[in-house]
């Protein structure tokens, strides 16, 4: 378990993720806006652990109007909060579940307003709880999902849903974790994921941590080593699952899915009941977030293709449902038909 994120004397701390593995270093903020910037520079990411930065990136702008005359003005704070709320959710479009923890602020706003002192009470509290809640989810994801994996399974995964990723155990690898708990003899090849190195980098360097048997393979081997038998599973996170069943998740996950499906691999999406976007049909409505053309043609400041390459760099990419053979929730294992499975989940999403 890594301190991914946490509240501390009114500033939010972060493990800053793009140094790892070679550079353990903390970040420590003290506004809103150099919290939303740490999350579109990706020193924090993940959709669970984005949800906890974004929770806590709005309980510390209301913090900082302590002093500010708008805290006595339910209308300027009414303003205030809005623009606080909106610099958060610019960040990332593609994870839903930043919005989910938006929209869990918001409401706390709505009921505790205009109460200041009450009001950012409330809101930090509930940042702070969100860290112990996503915990026990990811630990209920591992549990459900452990019983799809035998022991002597090798397991392939995409991109880094272990608990740098969420608040400290994982969604994809918290499968993983919880297997190895129940005593099973689990193993894992890590794809690189490229262009950020998610999985060489953190997939890696959290499992060695943890001394389970991890081999890295560059994204584009994928096709051989399921080829030759080398995985019985594929699991992945996701950062939205619309009402259809379709998964966002890193780019180069929808190819995967295609590898395993030809292959006769089951290919598994682990990721909290946040991730479920009911309002959204299918996969062509998911927003897909673009990043910059250097993260392809640097990495770490040294250039790997001249920089007036042409670049397209969408972070994600979209699997259809047809190609995912279960997806692990926290309150259970759902299975085609995955419109029917999500629509009955509705009430349960966390309020």
């Amino acid at each position: 378990m890594y301190p991914v994120i946490e509240w501390r004397d009114n500033t939010v701390v972060m493990l800053d993720q793009r140094l790892l593995p070679t550079v353990e270093k903390f970040i420590v903020h003290r506004s809103h806006l150099e919290v939303a910037k740490s999350i579109k520079d990706m020193v924090i990411r993940g959709a669970p652990a984005i949800a906890i930065a974004a929770a806590m990136g709005i309980a510390l702008g209301v913090a900082e109007l302590q002093d500010d005359p708008a805290a006595k003005d339910p209308a300027a704070l009414a303003a205030k909060f809005k623009g606080i709320v909106s610099a958060i959710t610019a960040t990332r479009p593609t994870a839903v579940n930043l919005f989910w923890a938006a929209a869990r602020m918001e409401k706390i706003f709505r009921e505790n307003t205009p109460d200041f002192p009450l009001l950012r009470e409330k809101l930090i509290a509930a940042a702070i709880a969100m860290v112990e809640e996503d915990l026990a989810i990811n630990r209920r994801i591992g549990r459900n999902g452990q019983e799809l994996l035998e022991s002597g399974d090798t397991v392939l995964t995409h991109c880094n849903t272990g608990a740098l990723a969420t608040a400290g155990y994982g969604t994809a690898l918290g499968v993983v974790r919880a297997a190895v708990e129940h005593g099973k003899n689990i193993s894992v090849i890590a794809g690189e994921t490229r262009p950020y190195l998610q999985g060489a980098r953190l997939t890696v360097w959290e499992l060695q941590q943890e001394h389970i048997p991890v081999t890295l393979i560059t994204d584009n081997m994928a096709g051989l080593v399921l080829k030759k038998g080398m995985a019985q599973a594929v699991i992945v996170g996701a950062d939205r699952i619309v009402a259809n069943g379709d998964c966002a998740n890193k780019i180069g996950t929808y190819s995967l899915a295609i590898l395993a499906k030809y292959h006769g691999i089951p290919f598994y999406v682990a990721a909290p009941l946040s991730t479920i976007d009911i309002g959204t049909p299918d996969g062509e409505n998911i927003p897909i977030e673009e990043r910059d053309a250097a993260e392809v043609t640097h990495f770490r400041g040294q250039m790997t293709a001249r920089p007036e390459t042409r670049v397209y760099n969408p972070a994600f990419d979209v699997t259809p449902a047809s190609l995912i053979t279960a997806i692990i929730t926290e309150e259970k294992v759902i299975r085609p038909n995955f419109s029917r499975s999500i629509a009955a989940l509705k009430g349960l999403r966390q309020k």
